[in-house]
Formats: C-alpha cells, structure tokens, sequence
C-alpha cells in the first residue's frame, strides 16, 4: 500500500534525526540545469571582471618600477588612464552579470516555490489532516524565502570570489613564490576551522526553522477567524500569550545563538590578515634595506603590486570563509525544502489510468469487501511545539495518542448502489458514514476491496475525470475570501451568469443575495464569517448544483438550515437527484422517506440495508435510530 511507504519515510527520517542530507548541494546545483545559457553568460561576466581586476596591480608595478624611476611622463599618462578605464569596464560587466545571476536566481526559486505547491497538491487529505497548516506554508514561504537570499548571492558570490582568489593567487607566485607562501601557510587552519564553524551553523538554521514552523502554525490557528473566536468565547488569551511567548523566546534565543557561532575564530581570523600584510613588509624591507633581492626577489613596485594584490585577496577571501558559513545554514533550509519534495505521493493517476467522461458515466457505485483505517499520525510541527513547552501538560494522554493502535474504522464492507438511485447512509456519530463518501471520489484509499463505478475500479481512473464526475457538499463549508460570484465560479470557471443565478435559485440563495448590497459581487469575508451557517451552507449546495455532476455526495448538505428553506432545498433536489446517483448522510426525516436505499453504518460495517418501510418492519438498529432520531421530527411537523 502508497500509504505504508509514506510511514517507511517518516520512520527512517525519525531515525536519521533530521541529519544534513550529503545531496543536497548536489541537488540545488541541478535546479539550475535549465539555464545553460545564461549561466555561460554570467561565467563569461566574472573571468571578464577577474582578468580585468588584476590588471590594475601589474599597472602599478610598472609606473613605480618603470614610469617612476625613468621619469615617463608618457607612460604615467597611459597607466593612469588604464586605471580609470578598466573600473568602467568592469563596472559595466558587472551591471550586466548582477542583471542575469538575479534573474537566474529568482527563477530557480520560482521553480523550487511551483515544486513544492504541486507537490503539496498532489499529497493525500490524509497528509493535510495528519500535518498543521502553518507548518505547510513555513516550508512553502519562510524556508524558501530564506533561501532565496543565499542561492541568488551565494550562487556568484561564490564563483566570483573563487576566481578571483585563484586568479590573485597565481599572481601573487608569478611576483615573489615566498611572500605568497607567507601569506597562505595559516589557510588550511582556516578553511578546517570554517567548515566545523558552517556545520555549527546549519544545525542551528535547521532548529531556527523549525521553530519559526511552530510559530507559524501557532498563528495561523489562534489568529484565524475560527481560532481567535474559541479563544475569546473561552477566555484563554493569556494562554495563548504564554505559549507564543514560550515559543518566541526559544526563536530569540536560537537567533542570537546564529549570530555569535564562530564570532570569535572570525575575529581572530581578521587579526590575522590584518597582521599578514605587515609581515611582508618586514621580510620584503630587510631584503631591499640590505641590497639584497635576495629569496624574496622583489623590487618596490612589486611590494606595492603585491600587498595590492594582498588586499584583493582578503577581500574575497573573507566573503568565501563568510559565505561557507552561510551556505550551510541554506542548506538546512534546502534540507527541509526537500523534506516535503521527497514525501511519497499516497494517491496517484496508475500510468494506463482511464479518463471518463460525464457521457460515459451511468453513475453506478459498488462496494466490494471494502475495509479502511486511519493511521494514527502525529505532525512535526506539533512536536516541535511540545518539545518546546517546559512542562507537557497532560503527557500521559499525550503518549496514548502516540502509542494507541489504530482501529480499523471500515470493516468488509459490500453494497450496491443503482444509476440514479438516492442511498442514505445512517447510523450513530462516528459509524463511518463519512468515511464510506470519501473513498468514492478517491479522497482516501481502500485497504482492501474495491469501490467501482459503472465497474471500474475508482483507482482506475484518473483523478481529473473522478473529481467531475463527483461533486460532494462536506460538513464543514468552506468559503474563499472572495465575493460570491467567485466562490460559485470555482466549481466551473466557464460557467455564464444566467447557470450561475439558476444554481442559486435552486439552492433558495438568489432571493438573499440580491439583498446584499453589492449583489453577487459581496465578499463573503473570511472562511464566510460574514454570511450565515444556513447561508454558506446553501452557497455550497449551489456550487457542487454549478458543477452538476453525475454522482452527488451529500454530507449533513442541509443541516445548518431552518425548516423552510430546507424545504425549498428539497424540492429543488428531487428532480436533480432523479438524474444522477446521490449518496446522502442522513439527518432529516425527508431524506430518509425519499431514499431508494438505506444502508445503516455501525461500528464500520453495513448492518442493514433495504427501503424504509422494510427496515421498520426488522425491529433492528433502524428502527431503534428511527424512534429516537426522526420520530420526534415527524411528531413535530404533525404538529
């Protein structure tokens, strides 16, 4: 099964305790693959602005070993020349290297962002249910935006400054062997050093990252509509206060941890190349005090061309030893980037999967020994927030939800649905009823049996065709922050105003929209909070009708509305649902009276099956459910 390797994955990452993957480098280096071209262009750009780089020391060797000392007026004109000239040069290049290394580095990003969104989409709802959504878009934003910033400086920074190190390098031997070696006998130590340094600083990235996850799952669900009205109708503002509170000391304390790793080896460090430049002037000066070239062999032009040359290696030389570092912190950011990328897909098109079309589709459904369970999963994000509470509140509980086994919540389940029937599925709370609408359109998969439509298998066919040929009303409604007309328009893009203002009058929402003041055009605010229970609930109802499907699934689809307007609904159901095969959870009398076929769900396994008169007669469940549940409605409407 998709969904054990997906648990193989997390359980090996879990073991490997998030270490650095040794490919990422190899890894990032490949995102820019695509961009041949403008990579050979930037490349030509920095050995351009090297070369030209290193012409000013020679320059001025020569005006103080030759213009100088023979007094050429003439030859100090054309090398002061050359030095004005060659920065404008260089500058010019430059301009144009900066314009591409940007432009190549934001389309890797770009191409790393649509990755990870795709990918995310092509994910399970058992993924999305099983991880907080703050911590899907810490990775989506903040890790990548923060890697960004390296991968666009980082990327020329680093084969800028190696070029000109080399480069330097060579001249510096090419004017005196010995001052070169002078100035390079500490870099070994200081290259060892910067590495430890860099791997320091990518453990701490990677912990600064997560953390900044746990932050923004813990604001996305305390400061969303929803969350902000639990914590206010419960009066746990101050809670939520400590526990951010918890949570932003730890990022603080992790961040001022960052910058003080190898501060002191840095400080050290630049000691270090600050003293070197005086080391050659001694060893150079008592060669030319005593007149002596001697082993040194260097003149004063070439002192000065070479301590130029000095400073033009320092220079890159601390971007690099700097840049190692940072680099290493990128890719812990990368290491959590690829984290996601590299999750299994659970639910996939198989490669020959068949596409329907709604003609091809009569609309038969059939359950075949069907069984299914959730795994118990736990997200990283909310280890993260327990791992930073110094006092776990109820852990024995904590450890429960951990350790529990799961229960297998289908058991062999078999059924058969007709094209065009209405079968209402009843039951106690938490019998399964929600479960059983959820594997037909693929939103999880069997663990065994098969589910089939016009006897094919669901897992037959592609997820593009399943998604239109099922439209589903869930329990919770879901609106965009966006207006009306927008929110209808999701379920067909295509769709004209007058389909659009007759789904609503089906769903009886016309009549009420045109009372707002802005029509169809209303924003329905966050998650809707401006509209009703019983108006976003009738909202929906007119999106999956815009949609018009051939199998309808309906999910308590009337259970925030008053009588009336349930009445309206039902009526303007019951000629759609003759046309296509409706499967409804039933918590109104009138579904249940209209129903074709009730299945009743128990404990996840089909109890009863049969029309509503024949399960009265039985005396089971049915009935028991019945006198308890739809008896009193009727009492009710009698009344």
């Amino acid at each position: 099964m998709e969904f054990s390797r997906m648990a193989e994955y997390a359980e090996e990452q879990k073991k490997r305790g998030r270490k650095a993957d040794p490919h990422t480098m190899q890894r990032i280096l490949l995102a820019f693959h695509p961009y041949p071209f403008r990579i050979i262009l930037i490349l030509l750009a920095i050995l351009a602005t090297t070369l030209l780089s290193l012409v000013n020391p020679f320059v001025i060797r020569l005006i103080f070993d030759v213009a100088f000392a023979k007094r050429d007026s003439t030859l100090l004109f054309y090398c002061v020349g050359v030095l004005i000239i060659t920065p404008a040069i260089s500058g010019v290049i430059g301009v144009g290297q900066t314009y591409f290394s940007n432009a190549v580095g934001q389309q890797v990003m770009y191409d790393f962002r649509d990755k990870l969104y795709a990918h995310l989409h092509r994910m399970s709802f058992r993924f999305f249910t099983s991880t907080r959504i703050g911590e899907i878009q810490s990775r989506l934003s903040n890790d990548i935006s923060s890697a960004q910033n390296i991968v666009i400086d980082a990327s020329t920074t680093i084969v800028t400054n190696v070029v000109m190190v080399l480069s330097t390098v060579i001249a510096m031997i090419f004017i005196s062997p010995l001052l070169t070696l002078i100035t390079l006998g500490l870099l070994p130590f200081i290259l060892w050093t910067t590495h430890k340094v860099g791997k320091a600083r990518r453990r701490n990235q990677m912990s600064i990252q997560q953390s900044i996850a746990t932050l923004t799952a813990f604001l996305q669900e305390t400061l969303s509509v929803s969350g902000i009205l639990l914590i206010k109708t419960f009066g746990r503002q101050k809670f939520a206060q400590q526990q951010f509170q918890i949570e932003n000391q730890r990022l603080t304390n992790l961040t001022i941890h960052r910058q003080m790793i190898g501060r002191w080896f840095f400080m050290l460090v630049s000691v270090i190349m600050a003293a070197t430049p005086a080391i050659v002037y001694l060893v150079a000066g008592l060669q030319i005090i005593h007149g002596s070239r001697g082993i040194a062999g260097i003149t004063l032009g070439g002192i000065v061309a070479f301590t130029t040359l000095q400073t033009r290696l320092y220079g890159p030389l601390t971007q690099l030893l700097g840049m190692q570092v940072e680099v290493q912190g990128a890719l812990a950011l990368f290491d959590r980037i690829f984290q996601y990328l590299d999750l299994p897909v659970e639910i996939q098109n198989k490669p020959d999967a068949l596409d329907l079309s709604d003609e091809q589709v009569r609309g038969e459904i059939k359950f075949q020994n069907v069984s299914f369970t959730y795994k118990q999963e736990k997200s990283e994000a909310l280890e993260q927030l327990f791992a930073s509470k110094k006092e776990q509140p109820h852990p024995p509980v904590e450890a429960q939800i951990v350790n529990a086994a799961p229960r297998q919540t289908l058991h062999n389940l078999s059924f058969h649905i007709q094209p065009g029937q209405l079968a209402a599925l009843v039951g106690p709370s938490g019998a399964g009823k929600t479960s059983i609408t959820y594997l037909v359109p693929r939103i999880f998969d069997t663990d065994e049996g098969t589910v089939t439509i016009d006897g094919h298998d669901v897992k037959d066919l592609t997820l593009e065709s399943l998604s239109n040929l099922v439209g589903m009303v869930t329990q919770e409604t879901y609106l965009f922050h966006a207006s009306i007309r927008d929110n209808l328009l999701y379920a067909r893009p295509d769709a004209p105003e007058e389909e659009i203002i007759a789904a609503a009058k089906t769903a009886a929402i016309h009549e009420r929209i045109l009372e707002l003041e802005e029509g169809y055009d209303t924003l329905v605010g966050e998650r809707g909070y401006k509209l009703s229970g019983g108006e976003k609930q009738r909202l929906a109802i007119a999106r999956v009708l815009l949609k018009d499907p051939r199998i309808l699934i309906l999910d308590e689809a009337t259970s925030s509305l008053d009588s009336s307007s349930e009445r309206l609904i039902q009526a303007a159901l019951e000629p759609l649902m003759k046309s296509r095969t409706t499967l409804a959870i039933a918590h109104r009398l009138s579904t249940i009276l209209a129903a074709d076929l009730i299945l009743v769900v128990d404990k996840g396994e089909i109890v009863e099956s049969g029309t509503h008169q024949t399960l009265l007669q039985q005396g089971g469940l049915y009935k028991k459910l019945y006198q308890e549940q739809f008896a009193n409605e009727l009492d009710k409407k009698a009344i």
